[in-house]
């Protein structure tokens, strides 16, 4: 049976509906496509781990200086919990939490502004996306199979393989006059054996990976509740997955606002040419934290900005 249900969010602070697909058709992951129509069109699995979700997101027209409220419109199909056993769906309340975080705006966003009064670099980068967020994988459990995935090849060839598997493995489902394919959940995933384009190392890690969703190692409210360094060690156990992944996976997959990746190398270099540093200062560790630390509490958010001003000079370099 599915159920369909609707969720209304009242950002804190700025928030554009229109910057976050902006972004996700940029993002190679999502190999998202423009809708016309002002419609953002999602399908993931749920964070109960076996439930599989088509959602239509919209922002109603901001009235003054309040930012316009974002309506969600989704669907919530159950699956097995085990063997051919049809497990209860996602609740609505959960399925809602998983949209927000989605789009962060289970964030307060209310000071995000206030950093630029400080900060001339980071006024700078609002005034080039503005009311853009982090838009995070729709969970840890996709974000860490990203990782798997696109480890050294392309990503553009990671892409098609993740759209591939949804294809063949994924919940086929309709939103909004459109139809989507949701990433297979843990339990599809750990049964899948044919994968064209990966290596077997890769799937037994992706295997290794479905495990440890099931097991709660990749709920995002327990990652973000844990101390960073803690999150990010216990990430870095995970077949496949070293300091580079457990990062993207912390902040992009739980959504964590406030966590500065050491190990982001390009990120490093658009920060050393936004502060007007010298190249070498690009790997001065101590020095960039020192300046990201300004950012708090927003640091995942402020690093977001730095890697799109990064995207968009080398499209137009």
């Amino acid at each position: 049976m599915t159920t369909v249900a609707s969720a209304a969010f009242a950002p804190s602070g700025p928030f554009s509906l229109a910057a976050s697909a902006r972004f996700l058709e940029d993002f190679t992951p999502a190999s998202y496509d423009e809708a016309a129509d002002g419609t953002l069109r999602l399908a993931f699995p749920a964070d109960d781990g076996h439930s599989t979700v088509a959602a239509a997101v919209r922002q109603e027209a901001a009235s003054g200086a309040r930012t316009g409220t974002v309506r969600a419109e989704f669907t919530v199909r159950p699956g097995s919990a085990s063997g051919d056993q049809q497990a209860a769906p996602a609740s609505d309340s959960a399925v809602r939490a998983q949209l927000a975080r989605i789009l962060s705006l289970d964030v307060d966003g209310s000071g995000f502004p206030g950093l630029a009064d400080a900060d001339p670099v980071v006024a700078g980068l609002m005034a080039d996306s503005p009311g853009l967020r982090p838009v995070c994988f729709h969970s840890p459990y996709e974000a860490a199979v990203w990782s798997v995935i696109g480890r050294r090849i392309r990503m553009t060839q990671a892409a098609t393989i993740k759209v591939r598997f949804a294809e063949r493995y994924g919940e086929r489902l309709q939103i909004a006059d459109r139809t989507l394919y949701a990433f297979p959940t843990p339990p599809v995933l750990s049964t899948v054996t044919l994968a064209p384009g990966l290596t077997g190392l890769k799937l037994e890690q992706l295997h290794a990976l479905a495990e440890a969703a099931t097991a709660g190692e990749l709920d995002a409210a327990r990652l973000r509740a844990m101390p960073a360094d803690d999150a990010l060690a216990s990430l870095r156990t995970l077949p496949g997955i070293g300091p580079f992944s457990a990062e993207l996976i912390l902040i992009r997959g739980a959504g964590h606002p406030d966590v500065f990746p050491l190990h982001e190398r390009r990120l490093h270099a658009s920060m050393a040419d936004a502060y007007g540093l010298g190249e070498s200062d690009s790997g001065d560790m101590r020095r960039l934290t020192e300046i990201a630390d300004r950012w708090k509490p927003y640091r995942s958010w402020v690093g977001l900005l730095l890697r799109v001003r990064a995207e968009q000079k080398a499209q137009t370099d």
